[in-house]
């Protein structure tokens, strides 16, 4: 990604820029999300962090922006929750799950809004805002089927771990607590060595994205 800042071209300079605008915006709405879904549960802890806001800082981890720009994969701040001061036994899976519910939305919207441009000219989609509108609702699209992975630090392993029966949820969450993260550590390590371990996701979400359409 960092590379595009260097090309001298004009078109990557501003693919540069959606891309990182992209990416804050995606990760803010997606923190809220957890921040948000556990308010509503009972569970206070990420607002009195100063965590149940939209605004970037609070969210942004400046590594793992770094990393983002420099290898293509970063992350923001997990948004501390507390599942033992939530109202209903499922809250920790369903606080888990708004994050990347935030995240279809945002497709959803974006798809949508570049549909209806498309269709009845409410305002002109130029090139430029057509790409940064199919970037938006593709990387989103890849970020929650990203975070829905059942593995390490994902929000998919409190997903699964609410939904498997009593005997197989204690195996899951020992097993995910050994290895999960060294895992997930080791497919995002052959992924930037080019090992192409996420290309399925990334296919899946340009695929899956016209599905989201609900105006053409």
């Amino acid at each position: 990604m960092l590379s595009l800042l260097f090309s001298g071209n004009s078109g990557d300079i501003f693919l540069f820029a959606v891309l990182l605008f992209t990416i804050v915006f995606s990760l803010t709405f997606h923190e809220f999300g957890h921040a948000f879904s556990a308010k509503l549960l009972g569970d206070d802890t990420a607002e009195q962090l100063g965590r149940l806001t939209l605004n970037p800082v609070a969210h942004i981890d400046p590594i793992g922006l770094l990393m983002v720009i420099t290898i293509g994969f970063g992350y923001a701040k997990p948004v501390p929750i507390n599942p033992n001061r939530m109202k209903k036994p499922w809250g920790g899976a369903a606080t888990a799950a708004a994050g990347p519910f935030m995240n279809l939305l945002i497709a959803v919207v974006a798809i949508n809004v570049f549909a209806l441009a498309d269709k009845t000219e409410i305002f002109e989609l130029t090139e430029q805002r057509a790409t940064a509108l199919i970037i938006l609702a593709q990387i989103n699209l890849l970020l929650m089927l990203f975070n829905l992975l059942p593995i390490g630090p994902l929000d998919g392993h409190w997903i699964m771990s609410w939904l498997l029966p009593t005997s197989l949820r204690t195996q899951y969450d020992y097993f995910n607590n050994l290895y999960g993260s060294k895992l997930f550590l080791a497919l995002i390590l052959l992924s930037v060595m080019g090992v192409p371990i996420f290309d399925f996701l990334m296919n899946f979400s340009q695929h899956f994205v016209g599905y989201l359409d609900f105006i053409s």
